[in-house]
């Protein structure tokens, strides 16, 4: 390795001091600025940089808004500038900008000259990190309060199977134990009313039980989930769905199924409430690491370009939602006469699901 010569070395840091897309200020012992470079020259306001020119104290402070300390996320007490001779690194710093407002800043303040006592402020922008953070701590958030949700409607799904139905259904025997101790005709006409009363008010909490968290989906998978759920459909509202499958028993993540299971309820559930039809067809099938589920009916569509939500309005854009969390991609292609086809696209992980972490 060759070593550059003083000449080159200060040529090149002439270079890099021009070219640089990061801002470098250079202060004197005033805290006035002596120089800045290009990238700098471009984020300034034109009247600001002509009375930074100008050598006025402190300039850097007409067009900063502070730094993130431990209280505050902008403030100016206790500023860098107040002990120019300190040399901080990597702090965040605010700034407003000629083109973007204010922007944020990852800095370093370096003291260079203790005789002339000059310092530089170096900085890199982190509008792209900031925004890259707040994305995923967005998706992190929505991802927990899906979650959380889930977990609640599995919660009280288990808790109407397993308590209000049970118990109902030991009120249902002892009825049917009344009828055998000599009652009246009046009284026993009565009590049928109230067992028919209770059966239907039983099948509703089953219903509503497997709607909220169906159990099959963690125990057994997204066939078999959905093969229920279709069975019902049919028995309660007479919508025939025409089902087609390639995963038999096949497992995923937890949370792929949940969201596949979801994005196929919801879009059955638009069809039969808005597209007027008694015929649904869903499909599921993997294909190059991905799972792959379509709806689709012949019914009465809407223009997916210029959609007036019915109802809520929510649940496209809770599917599109749920399936962006888990890395996937949602197709809508809709039309007036000629049905709509909801299509999920979800990559799948590399190691296969079992039925044990459904369970937890």
């Amino acid at each position: 390795m060759t070593l550059l010569n003083n000449d080159q070395l200060t040529n090149l840091l002439h270079t890099l001091y021009d070219r640089t897309t990061e801002p470098m200020f250079f202060f004197g012992a005033e805290g006035e600025i002596i120089s800045m470079n290009t990238a700098a020259q471009q984020i300034i306001e034109p009247s600001l940089y002509e009375k930074m020119l100008q050598g006025e104290k402190d300039a850097i402070c007409l067009t900063c808004r502070g730094y993130t300390s431990e209280e505050e996320q902008m403030t100016c007490v206790a500023c860098f500038m107040e002990k120019p001779e300190k040399t901080l690194s990597s702090f965040q710093l605010y700034l407003e900008t000629k083109d973007f407002g204010i922007q944020p800043y990852s800095a370093t303040y370096q003291f260079l000259d203790e005789e002339q006592k000059i310092s530089v402020l170096m900085l890199r922008n982190l509008t792209k990190q900031t925004q890259t953070s707040e994305m995923l701590h967005q998706k992190l958030r929505m991802q927990q309060v899906i979650l959380a949700q889930e977990n609640e409607r599995k919660r009280i799904s288990r808790e109407l199977h397993d308590s209000v139905a049970q118990e109902m259904l030991s009120s249902l025997v002892d009825l049917r134990v009344l009828k055998y101790m000599g009652m009246n005709e009046k009284a026993l006409e009565k009590l049928r009313q109230t067992e028919g009363s209770l059966m239907r008010l039983l099948d509703e909490i089953r219903h509503l039980s497997v709607e909220l968290r169906p159990a099959v989906l963690d125990d057994f998978g997204l066939e078999a989930a959905f093969r229920t759920h279709i069975k019902g459909l049919e028995k309660n509202y007479g919508l025939y769905v025409h089902f087609d499958s390639e995963l038999g028993d096949q497992r995923y993540n937890g949370a792929i199924e949940t969201v596949a299971y979801r994005i196929g309820q919801e879009a059955i559930l638009n069809a039969m409430k808005y597209a007027h039809v008694e015929d649904v067809f869903l499909t599921l099938k993997e294909t190059d690491g991905h799972l792959q589920i379509q709806i689709s009916d012949e019914g009465t569509g809407f223009d997916v370009n210029d959609f007036t939500p019915q109802g809520t309005g929510l649940g496209l854009y809770g599917m599109k939602e749920r399936v962006e969390l888990v890395g996937g991609s949602l197709t809508i292609v809709s039309s007036q006469q000629g049905g709509t086809t909801v299509q999920a696209d979800i990559p799948l992980k590399k190691e296969r699901a079992t039925s044990e972490n459904h369970n937890s």
